[in-house]
């Protein structure tokens, strides 16, 4: 770690990860995927954990693989994480009696369900933004790898509104988060992402 990333160094806030929690990385983070990445958790326990990359917009979208949805307002796909990168999953807040599918993550969100009875809900014009957000993979870890890479500071646990969760979009996401966690980790929105451009 060189001298500069040291000064934005700040320990995690010993808050546990949990099914529905966000993991904010930190601002030194160069891997490719998870470079001002926020991830929601979608499971943690012994076994591992999973959870999709929030901000990461590719540029692809649902409408161009399904004839159906060729005619309703463009919705995006984001990059979930490196594990199974071909495979689309989908969270979401729709009402249990409109779309009664899916695995609860909170009292909010729900992780995928009925694809088809979806695709039918989409085709008719309902909205999607801040309703359902889509994913190409998922970040995965193995049994108490997560738990390891908080202790070496690599993540903060912290929690977001559903809303949030479902509008996260880019970048500024990461620093929105970041900025209500207030003093001291406001510096880590001062740390430049590319730091060797400096």
């Amino acid at each position: 770690m060189s001298r500069d990333e040291d000064i934005f160094k700040i320990r995690h806030n010993d808050r546990a990860p949990e099914k529905g929690t966000i993991l904010i990385a930190e601002p030194f983070m160069r891997h490719v995927f998870f470079q001002r990445a926020v991830v929601l958790l979608v499971e943690h326990g012994a076994k591992g954990s999973m959870g999709f990359i929030l901000n990461k917009r590719t540029d692809v979208l649902l409408n161009d693989f399904f004839t159906e949805l060729e005619n309703v307002p463009d919705i995006p796909i984001f990059l979930g994480g490196p594990v199974h990168p071909n495979q689309l999953y989908f969270i979401h807040s729709l009402e249990q009696d409109i779309f009664p599918c899916g695995m609860k993550i909170n009292e909010q969100l729900y992780l995928d369900g009925n694809f088809e009875e979806l695709k039918s809900y989409l085709s008719r014009g309902n909205p999607t933004e801040g309703k359902v957000k889509f994913f190409l993979g998922y970040s995965g870890w193995e049994s108490s790898q997560l738990d390891d890479e908080i202790s070496a500071d690599s993540w903060l646990v912290s929690r977001s509104s559903h809303k949030s969760i479902l509008l996260a979009d880019n970048d500024s996401y990461w620093n929105r988060t970041v900025e209500r966690l207030g003093p001291p980790y406001s510096a880590w929105t001062k740390f430049p992402k590319n730091p060797e451009m400096n």
